[in-house]
């Protein structure tokens, strides 16, 4: 049998899966894509996670998707088997947070594919970028569309056109990224975070983040009014009775995530 390639891991509430190609700085292809996605799919259906961290090696999150499994590939090719969609499109159907820790190099489908996550951490030493143009093509896995909602219009062409790349400096002051930390801290700095969010009521976690996804979907008063029957429908959970009144009682709320 071929060795994984994602690992997968547990830790308390969190959930940790790494790309593992190291040879190939982590390229994407449909068997990374398919084992992630089955993966993702087992920690969002297991009641004791609650938050799940992607991540890769300190050289690469991911450099991109595997150019030599698709140079040879025709319209028809790519076509047919809807390259791109299917499982490579899972991450948008996950319910819990899913954070992603980036080091070294996140470029192209591994920017792409960091985007996808709910936010990025990352390491001091990540650069990001989209650099498809130079092999006579665009972006294709989300980079026209949500890199211009990060960072600004004005930004994301600069970096889709020039191909240039950004380091995390560049992409914490952009937006892309929600913190930088020093490379040696970047792995407990993140499932630090992911701890904290597990510890949270699960129902609340899950209607936050269908909530704040909202924001980018429709128009403002849909949104709010969407956010408004979620915050009222928490008042039907068992952890909210906990929460609020473990806050009178000014004690730690012990939730149960019903």
């Amino acid at each position: 049998m071929n060795a994984p390639l994602v690992k997968v891991e547990v830790r308390g509430r969190v959930g940790l899966l790494t790309l593992d190609r190291p040879k190939t700085l982590n390229a994407l292809s449909n068997e990374v894509i398919n084992e992630l996605a089955e993966a993702m799919r087992a920690f969002d259906a297991d009641e004791n996670i609650g938050a799940i961290v992607l991540t890769g090696s300190e050289k690469a999150f991911a450099a991109g998707a595997d150019i030599s499994a698709m140079q040879g590939w025709s319209y028809m090719d790519v076509y047919k088997q809807d390259y791109l969609g299917g499982n490579w499109e899972s991450l948008k159907r996950i319910r819990k947070p899913v954070i992603a820790a980036v080091a070294g190099y996140a470029l192209g489908g591994g920017c792409e594919l960091a985007m996808q996550c709910d936010f990025i951490i990352a390491a001091d030493n990540a650069k990001f970028g989209q650099p498809e143009i130079k092999l006579g093509v665009i972006p294709g896995y989300g980079g026209t569309q949500r890199l211009p909602r990060a960072i600004s219009k004005a930004k994301a062409m600069d970096l889709i056109l020039t191909a240039r790349m950004m380091d995390a400096e560049e992409a914490e002051r952009a937006g892309l990224v929600s913190r930088v930390v020093p490379l040696e801290r970047l792995m407990d700095e993140v499932i630090e975070a992911a701890t904290i969010i597990a510890s949270m009521s699960l129902p609340s976690v899950i209607m936050a983040k269908e909530c704040v996804n909202m924001a980018y979907e429709g128009s403002l008063n849909d949104t709010l009014m969407f956010e408004r029957r979620n915050f009222h429908a928490l008042f039907a959970t068992e952890d909210q009775k906990e929460g609020m009144k473990a806050f009178v009682e000014k004690r730690k709320p012990e939730f149960k995530h019903q």
